[in-house]
């Protein structure tokens, strides 16, 4: 019994020793790991961009007037100078009781005063026609010699001057008249009377053929000259505008490639670079921050049947491609850290790290171009932590 007491404290303690022994060595550290290979690679841009028409066409009033309904829905096809609306003339005023009134007594004022120019013109009458009578018995005695030829010229300029004011009494009575019905026109002529005579109409026509993209004055009413009413343009003649960080914005440049993606259909669509705007302005994120951003605008070089569904105004996301190449040494930019001046990255050699440094090429975020220092088919290390140095055991998950 004491013997096996014995063995039994032995093999006891033996197995904590080997248990402690056990924990206290050194373990292989778990890591993730990742292959350098060849494939494409892409350095490029993304950016939220959206479509608009190239040549937009503002139809506004020619003049002031009433304009009447337009017929016509936005998307509807219109031909170059078919008529979109007419412009009738403005309503005349609504007479309330006292300017219908005041009206009335201007009418009697006007006819009273073409009454006493009427009379006017018959006294002026009446004296002109004395005057000449006295000019017929002035030459008379004249022509006998028994009158002066200075009280002729006299009676001569008298009678002129005579029938000079008869001329002038009959317009009088001409402008009378004309006040007269200017005065009654005032009555006749206001919004409450329904006027016998068609009125003239202005026909606002198409510049240009297309369809119709925004009603801006639908319903009848009174417009004023240059006031917008609906805007006309080509729909197929789509053009896409993005706009830019200033310091990607320097990146490109006309003729550099975009692809357009997520923008509903099933492949993306291919597009080049127009024209890079000169002028930045600032803009205002959505976590509050001010950006200077450049608008760039790009055409759409992808058949237009593959697009055909898009219109302006419709949201895409442009990638613009700003390097590219088909065999390209690279690896995660994960596996990469900075060592001294330069950068490595922790190769899987027999179980072991391995510190290795590396030559980058171009980036795109997720992955680097490799110039020298790794091979294709190389293991490396992803997300090296502070456990991770050169020597470690690792093992792979």
């Amino acid at each position: 019994m004491r013997l096996r007491r014995i063995l039994f404290w032995l093999l006891f303690t033996g197995g904590v020793v080997a248990a402690i022994v056990w924990g206290f060595m050194p373990r292989p550290v778990s890591v993730e790991t990742a292959v350098v290979k060849r494939g494409p690679l892409q350095v490029s841009v993304e950016e939220e961009g959206k479509t608009r028409v190239i040549d937009r066409f503002v139809v506004s009033a020619p003049v002031d007037g009433f304009a009447r309904r337009l017929n016509a829905d936005v998307g509807d096809i219109v031909r170059r100078g078919e008529t979109l609306l007419l412009l009738d003339p403005l309503r005349s005023t609504v007479l309330d009781p006292r300017s219908r009134a005041e009206a009335q007594a201007r009418v009697a004022a006007v006819e009273a005063a073409l009454k006493r120019a009427q009379k006017e013109v018959e006294a002026a009458g009446a004296e002109a026609r004395r005057w000449e009578t006295q000019l017929k018995r002035t030459r008379e005695l004249h022509a006998a010699g028994t009158i002066a030829d200075d009280v002729l010229d006299e009676i001569s300029a008298s009678a002129e001057r005579s029938q000079a004011q008869e001329r002038s009494a009959e317009y009088a009575v001409d402008v009378a008249r004309h006040e007269l019905e200017a005065a009654k026109t005032a009555l006749r002529h206001s919004a409450a009377q329904q006027s016998q005579k068609p009125a003239e109409t202005v026909a606002v026509r198409a510049p240009v053929g297309g369809r119709i993209l925004k009603i801006v004055h639908e319903s009848e009413g009174v417009v004023d000259a240059g006031e917008p009413l609906l805007e006309i343009a080509n729909p197929r003649g789509l053009e896409v505008e993005v706009e830019l960080l200033s310091a990607d914005a320097v990146k490109v440049g006309p003729g550099t490639r975009v692809l357009f993606e997520r923008w509903g259909g099933e492949h993306p669509l291919q597009g080049l670079v127009r024209i890079v705007e000169p002028v930045g302005f600032t803009k205002i994120s959505a976590l509050g921050v001010e950006e200077q951003r450049v608008l760039v605008i790009v055409d759409i070089t992808s058949p237009p049947e593959q697009w055909a569904r898009l219109g302006d105004g419709y949201r895409v996301e442009a990638r613009f491609i700003l390097w590219e190449g088909e065999n390209v040494l690279q690896i995660p930019s994960s596996t990469l850290f900075r060592h001294g001046e330069g950068w490595a990255v922790f190769a899987v050699e027999e179980g072991m790290a391995e510190r290795q440094p590396v030559e980058m090429g171009h980036r795109n975020g997720l992955i680097t171009e490799v110039l020298s220092g790794l091979e294709e088919g190389d293991t490396l290390i992803t997300h090296p932590d502070d456990a991770i140095d050169d020597g470690v055991e690792v093992q792979p998950r």
